[in-house]
């Protein structure tokens, strides 16, 4: 299936590196003009150049998902450049590292507070000015939240980034409820465990934890950044002109089931 997003913008959070950068390359790819939004400027900067000299249509927006002002003054920017909002990617997002994973009686307030702004409140402060912006041209549009395996079965000493990520998942079906009046279409994506520069120093630098995580995955591999990103072109795409309230989980079987021997 060859898709064509041919004279759709896009806006993705967390657009420079692992997933979202992934689903930038996949809808430049596809035709699509992107607004890169994110809080370090000079990443940022690089990746917009990068798609350029791919013949994209992309501008870096410095942005705070967690900031309501921030997120209105983006979608301001990105209207402002391109002249509309077709489809809105909501993937920026944090958790902590093995150093502040906690029991929740023990886990660090200031902690609990930046996820939640980020991960569940900025889809929320995003979303808003953007669906306006769709709902002006009157010609629908696309949103796909980027949730996690996490926020459907929760992983110990995590609560805050379970908590958020379950969020986005209800989030998620509220939105598509609401805004079927306006044929725009919501869905959510779940990644399981993906190789993104994070996450390989994190588990699979060490040839023992990298095996004890690929024993829960019955497929006995890590997601590439491309397969969320093929997932989040279909769902921009006409091809799901059908598809909303949506969860996606793409996670190489993880929670499907118990997948190691008793």
């Amino acid at each position: 299936m060859k898709i064509d997003l041919t004279g759709k913008v896009a806006v993705v959070t967390g657009a420079y590196g692992g997933i979202g950068e992934a689903i930038c390359k996949k809808y430049v790819g596809a035709g699509a003009g992107v607004a890169l939004v994110g809080r370090n400027e000079e990443k940022g900067r690089a990746f917009e150049q990068q798609l350029k000299d791919m013949g994209a249509d992309a501008i870096y927006i410095k942005g705070d998902v967690s900031s309501k002002e921030s997120m209105e003054k983006m979608c301001e920017t990105a209207t402002a450049h391109f002249g509309r909002i077709d489809i809105l990617v909501n993937n920026a997002g944090v958790n902590v590292g093995p150093e502040d994973r906690k029991y929740i009686h023990e886990f660090n307030d200031d902690q609990w507070h930046r996820i939640i702004n980020i991960d569940l409140n900025g889809v929320y402060y995003c979303s808003k000015p953007v669906i306006r912006q769709m709902i002006a041209q009157g010609d629908g549009g696309k949103i796909i939240n980027i949730s996690s395996v996490v926020g459907q079965v929760p992983f110990r000493n995590q609560c805050a980034f379970a908590a958020a990520k379950a969020g986005v998942i209800n989030l998620t079906k509220a939105m598509a409820i609401e805004m079927a009046d306006f044929d725009i279409q919501v869905n959510c994506i779940c990644p399981g465990s993906t190789m993104i520069p994070a996450l390989k120093d994190l588990f699979y630098a060490d040839k023992a934890t990298a095996e004890r995580m690929l024993s829960h995955i019955p497929m006995h591999r890590t997601a590439d950044p491309d397969e969320m990103a093929g997932a989040a072109t279909f769902l921009a795409s006409d091809e799901a002109s059908y598809v909303t309230g949506d969860i996606m989980t793409i996670d190489g079987g993880w929670i499907a089931g118990y997948a190691r021997d008793f």
